[in-house]
């Protein structure tokens, strides 16, 4: 038995146990793999095992792995099932980077700007294809975390405009709570997160707001408690990651 599958197999366990104890089903909760920083093999080693989401940080990093899982593919290597699987940017966006970031994911979890959906919006009517996007939203103070503050006018200008984006396809809200605080804590960021999905579901009724993505390998039992819909998980499935440098700022805690 791999690690990995040892792994997924203790995650589900507790999956199943903080479903039961929040009174939801299992089939409620998506499971994103969150694989930035190791190779297309391992990818490929989670897709075998069942896993069919994953998460990635950085566009240039997922490019250059991309063309490894296209050579693994082609060499039949691994099995790989390509029309299931589907591999989401996490990481912060920079809008100069969108055309690429629409071209190599299946679809954006960090949309944080107006500008930066206008983007997205035109690079995916270029490749015929309608992109899914989260909204980040920012509800921790710390400086590194990305994302709209939802009471700005920014956030108030994106919703507005995001029905008429047609090559967008908005399905909900995405949060990073604050790193090392008491659990009452971040069970307030999680719960905040659903209020304005709550709130601006009924104010914007165009838009369809089901996806909540909170919680990662130290939170996501408490996510699942107040409601999250998709946990983004990376430490607890791969194990820790080896940290060459200090992380980008933007880049640091997304899984």
């Amino acid at each position: 038995m791999t690690s990995l599958r040892e792994n997924l197999e203790r995650l589900e366990s507790a999956i199943e146990l903080a479903c039961r104890r929040a009174g939801r089903s299992r089939s409620e909760i998506e499971l994103m793999a969150v694989s930035k920083t190791y190779p297309a093999e391992t990818i490929c080693e989670a897709a075998s095992l069942g896993l069919c989401l994953f998460g990635e940080n950085r566009v240039q990093e997922f490019a250059a792995k991309s063309s490894d899982l296209a050579a693994l593919r082609d060499a039949g290597s691994v099995a790989t099932p390509d029309e299931s699987m589907a591999i989401h940017l996490i990481g912060h966006l920079q809008s100069n980077k969108s055309a690429r970031a629409a071209e190599l994911f299946d679809g954006i979890d960090s949309l944080d700007s107006l500008r930066l959906a206008e983007r997205l919006n035109d690079a995916a009517g270029g490749l015929g294809k309608r992109l899914p996007v989260l909204i980040e939203v920012k509800l921790s103070p710390e400086e590194a975390k990305s994302g709209l503050d939802p009471e700005s006018a920014e956030a108030a200008q994106l919703l507005e405009r995001l029905p008429d984006l047609r090559h967008l396809n908005p399905r909900g809200l995405m949060t990073i709570a604050p790193w090392g605080v008491a659990e009452d804590v971040t069970r307030a960021c999680f719960r905040t997160l659903r209020e304005w999905r709550d709130r601006w579901a009924a104010a914007h009724p165009r838009l369809s707001l089901d996806v909540l993505s909170m919680g990662m390998s130290g939170d996501f039992l408490i996510a699942i408690e107040e409601g999250a819909t998709r946990i983004r998980i990376g430490t607890a499935l791969f194990g820790p990651r080896k940290k060459p440098g200090p992380p980008l700022p933007a880049e640091a805690d997304s899984g």
